[in-house]
Order: structure tokens, then C-alpha cells, then sequence
């Protein structure tokens, strides 16, 4: 797994067991100050999904009952990767969760890895660090597009890295986004753009990061 060494592992963790109450949840996360954690079963090995502290004021403001077991708030029993997912399984799964739940091929819970941890992640593996230069570069919709501007590109210079999106103005193309290594000189770039604009590429932006 990529994202192995940002994997915070279950002992360093707030673990609710199963079996406690809403009570002992909301006690546990008021003291944790966290908003919300894992429940596991009674073996401590199973994840059972999450509880938020937001669900648990809200229920108990509406003069629910609090002895309840944690499991009737229970919420995301189904949001977890492996530890071998693939990058778009992770971006994917975790997309509207503050964490989520890692778990080995035995269905074992491992930890679990953090939004904020996996966006740090990818933006040191796309090379945006201080210092380089990144190039978005909009396709014309054509199948040998992206042959044609990295050939131009990498005749000039090497690439950090190089990711595609789909365009926001027009549906059938798309923006190329080239990151450039921290010595590339001011005059590289132009001639880059220059060549790319001859070729009817339309550069959209350069940025120093």
C-alpha cells in the first residue's frame, strides 16, 4: 500500500468497543476531544464502522435514550480500504470522511488513515513543493495529444511529474498539468510554451509553487 507509513495503527487510537453505551461513547469522545471514532467488536479486532459526537448531542438533545448501545448510531459500516488499495480506491472511499478504516486481508482493523494525511501525501508524490514550476497545458481532444506536448516537453526538460483532468470549459478535452524540477531556468519554460502554442496547445497557466 502507498500509504502505509500514514496509516495511524489502532493502538494510538480512540477505540469505542461495541458494546458500551451512547453514554460512555460521548464520554469518551468529550475526553479524547475527537469527533468522532472507530467502533470495534468485543475482540477488538473488527470494525463495526463509527460514531460521531455530532450524532450523539443531537440524539441526546432530543431527549433520546443514552443507554442505548453505541451500535444505534453507528454510521459508515461499510467505509474501509485494504491495506493494499489502489490510489483511486483510496481517493475515492475516503472522499467525504475525516478518516477511514483500514483493515488487512483477514479483515483484521489495522488503523486508519486520516483525509488530511492522504492529501500530504499526494502532494509530495506529484512533486508540488517549493520551488517547482507547474504547467497546465489544454488538449485539442485528440487520441496522440498527450504524445505530442510531452514529446515537446521532455525535449526541453525532464518532468517531476504529470497528471491529467478533464477540461472545465470544454467536455471532449482535457488539461494536462506538467510539474517541472526546481532548476528548470525561466528561459526553458518560454521556449516550452512557445513551441506548445505554436502546436495550437493553449498553455492556461504557469505557476511557481
Amino acid at each position: 500500500m502507498l500509504l502505509a507509513s500514514a496509516v495511524i495503527k489502532r493502538d494510538s487510537l480512540t477505540i469505542i468497543n461495541e458494546s458500551q453505551t451512547l453514554a460512555e461513547a460521548l464520554e469518551i469522545l468529550e475526553t479524547s476531544d475527537n469527533r468522532c471514532a472507530p467502533i470495534l467488536d468485543d475482540t477488538n479486532l473488527l470494525f463495526r464502522g463509527n460514531i460521531y459526537k455530532m450524532h450523539l448531542y443531537r440524539h441526546k438533545s432530543q431527549g433520546g435514550d443514552m443507554n442505548l448501545p453505541v451500535t444505534y448510531l453507528l454510521k459508515n459500516a461499510t467505509k474501509f480500504i485494504y491495506e493494499n488499495a489502489s490510489t483511486f480506491n483510496i481517493l475515492f472511499t475516503l472522499r467525504d470522511l475525516p478518516y477511514i478504516a483500514v483493515l488487512d486481508e483477514h479483515q483484521t482493523f489495522i488503523g486508519i488513515l486520516m483525509h488530511e494525511k492522504m492529501l500530504d501525501f499526494y502532494w509530495h508524490e506529484l512533486g508540488i513543493e517549493d520551488g517547482h514550476c507547474l504547467l497546465t497545458v489544454e488538449t485539442h481532444g485528440k487520441p496522440n495529444d498527450i504524445a505530442t506536448i510531452t514529446k515537446i516537453v521532455t525535449k526541453y526538460s525532464p518532468l517531476v511529474n504529470l497528471f491529467l483532468l478533464n477540461s472545465t470549459t470544454y467536455p471532449n478535452r482535457q488539461e494536462i498539468s506538467m510539474t517541472f524540477p526546481k532548476q528548470t531556468e525561466k528561459e526553458v519554460l518560454e521556449k516550452i510554451m512557445n513551441r506548445l502554442e505554436r502546436k495550437q496547445f493553449h498553455t492556461l497557466k504557469l505557476s511557481k509553487i
